[in-house]
């Protein structure tokens, strides 16, 4: 090709005009810049096969609705060689002064805004988190987050790995998806009102199916264990860190407008966008069907008897690609979200990922995963 390569457009093929334009030259690599785009076809079509056109589907559905999302991650990951702990403390990081530093002049050059970063539960892992946004630029600072922290991991002589699950017996890496929705400026999960109940309701209803998207893979289910903030159970809870949908109060000091919902069943190895645009179909059925979710659960069901769970109806959460896929297949909602194509490569690539796991050990299932994402 003669074209000059940064004349390429990465517009939305059915928006011209949209505003996610961004080519953001890389501070961790000078040679390089980076830009999310629009998938064509070589008949320059809009591709069945763009995630990005996925989720930008849900974005304008909401708005023809009159709803507005906002979106972010809280990207956990593990450093090696890291910090040996405690958990939470900035103790933890003063061996990784260099890359943390590194980390935060380079998301501030990058465009990224960051919430919060610091030592998370386990040994060696950290948690980044991103500002809220527009559910497109939240997809998108996902992926150039992951890159800066690879680039910045690079330059200090570290590596960084985003798998669910790193080893057997440390703590899984999730990538927690936090979500809310505005109507005519208001937060409709302050309170939360009836229409915020059935957000969380309308979650709920689907969330064994979403998980098929959210956290996609072998490593995900490895992750998905009883006592790991990982969401193993299909249950939700206010401010209940065990809970795989956190409700997130509102404060005196964020204001109301900050209460959100988190999703914990989520990691580095599912496609944001697929992710986003699932998570946002659900909350608008949910509102639209007026779905009324059962009481919050406070406590964790991992500790409680099969009996006390299915006296409360809490059940575990698909464990396995096949239950996984049978979940997604189940919901027309959630399926449906992806078109006929999208949602055909996807099964085929998960049932081939499930064949090959079959038959290797879990040692060498998670040795492929720890530095794929």
């Amino acid at each position: 090709m003669d074209r000059d390569p940064m004349m390429i457009k990465n517009e939305s093929p059915d928006h011209p005009t949209f505003p996610h334009v961004r080519n953001t030259g890389l501070a961790g690599q000078p040679a390089f810049a980076w830009a999310p785009v629009w998938q064509r076809t070589v008949a320059d079509e809009p591709s069945p096969y763009c995630p990005r056109a996925v989720l930008q589907r849900q974005v304008d559905e909401a708005a023809r609705r009159g709803l507005e999302f906002r979106a972010g991650y809280e990207m956990e990951f593990t450093v090696t060689p890291g910090h040996p702990g405690p958990a939470y403390s900035p103790h933890a990081l003063i061996g990784l002064d260099g890359f943390v530093a590194a980390i935060l002049h380079d998301f501030a050059e990058n465009g990224l805004q960051i919430g919060q970063l610091h030592a998370e539960y386990g040994p060696a892992q950290l948690e980044v988190s991103l500002a809220a946004t527009d559910p497109l630029s939240a997809a998108d600072d996902q992926l150039l987050a992951r890159q800066t922290v690879h680039a910045a991991a690079h330059a200090h002589g570290l590596r960084a790995s985003f798998s669910p699950l790193p080893d057997l017996a440390g703590a899984g890496n999730g990538w927690h998806l936090h979500t809310s929705v505005r109507s005519n400026g208001k937060n409709l999960l302050a309170g939360p009102g009836e229409e915020g109940a059935a957000y969380i309701g309308g979650l709920l209803r689907d969330l064994p199916a979403l998980t098929a998207i959210t956290a996609p893979s072998v490593a995900s289910a490895m992750r998905q264990r009883p006592g790991y903030y990982a969401g193993a159970y299909g249950f939700w809870g206010v401010e209940n860190r065990e809970a795989p949908l956190r409700y997130v109060l509102g404060s005196e000091l964020l204001g109301e407008g900050h209460a959100n919902v988190e999703l914990k069943a989520s990691d580095a190895s599912a496609n944001p966008y697929l992710a986003l645009a699932v998570v946002l179909a659900s909350a608008m059925a949910g509102i639209e069907d007026g779905v009324v979710p059962p009481e919050p659960i406070g406590e964790d069901p991992g500790t409680w008897s099969e009996a006390e769970r299915e006296a409360r109806g809490v059940r575990p959460l698909p464990a396995n690609h096949a239950e996984k896929d049978e979940a997604l297949r189940a919901s027309p909602r959630v399926s449906g979200v992806l078109g006929e194509e999208l949602l055909g490569a996807f099964r085929a690539v998960r049932a081939s990922d499930a064949a090959w796991a079959a038959e290797r050990t879990p040692e060498e299932i998670l040795d492929a995963h720890r530095w794929r994402y």
